[in-house]
């Protein structure tokens, strides 16, 4: 083999090892039978959520992901392969499971999460949570929750002394009835 052809697929299987071990999530697919306008209108809902979608050569992949002490992968590259590659550890999944329900030729083969090979269970709950920010939001609604009840507590408090209907009541299942009648007065 030329020396030049071996230095370009050193190459390429080494920039196939980088884009494994920097993504948050790795996804293979198998896209046979997809036609093309069908393939092009998954690569642009991948590129909206900031997901690349490479096709190489299985033999490339089986090197790159051996480098990196993947090899469980390697069982899933046989056929037509893409790889869905995003810093997000849910957008490949959620995305790629969005466009198999419509078209059924899409087979989610396996892939990588966080540096762990996941099976095709763990994609599909994956697929099912929001995006980074959905879920930030998510998250800051549970965090303000408790705030907003407090604050509307207070306020129906401070507004109930200033109209003059504040009343206090006692709550004790053992208080007598002069002390529930006191209450009410106060």
């Amino acid at each position: 083999m030329n020396q030049a052809v071996l230095s370009q697929k050193e190459e390429l299987v080494s920039q196939i090892a980088e884009q494994i071990k920097s993504a948050d999530s790795t996804v293979i697919v198998e896209y046979r039978g997809l036609t093309v306008a069908e393939i092009t209108e998954l690569r642009r809902n991948l590129r909206s959520e900031n997901v690349d979608f490479k096709v190489y050569k299985n033999t490339m992949v089986e090197r790159a992901v051996d480098q990196l002490g993947y090899t469980e992968l390697n069982e899933f590259l046989k056929g037509p392969n893409a790889i869905a590659f995003a810093n997000d550890a849910t957008a490949p999944a959620r995305v790629l499971s969005k466009f198999a329900k419509t078209h059924d030729k899409l087979v989610i083969k396996s892939g990588l999460v966080e540096g762990k090979v996941v099976s095709l269970d763990t994609l599909k709950e994956l697929a099912n949570l929001p995006n980074h920010d959905g879920m930030i939001s998510m998250f800051m609604s549970v965090l303000q929750s408790p705030v907003r009840s407090f604050a509307c507590v207070v306020k129906a408090v401070a507004d109930a002394k200033e109209s003059g209907e504040f009343k206090v009541v006692a709550k004790e299942e053992t208080a007598t009835e002069e002390v529930k009648e006191e209450a009410e007065q106060a």
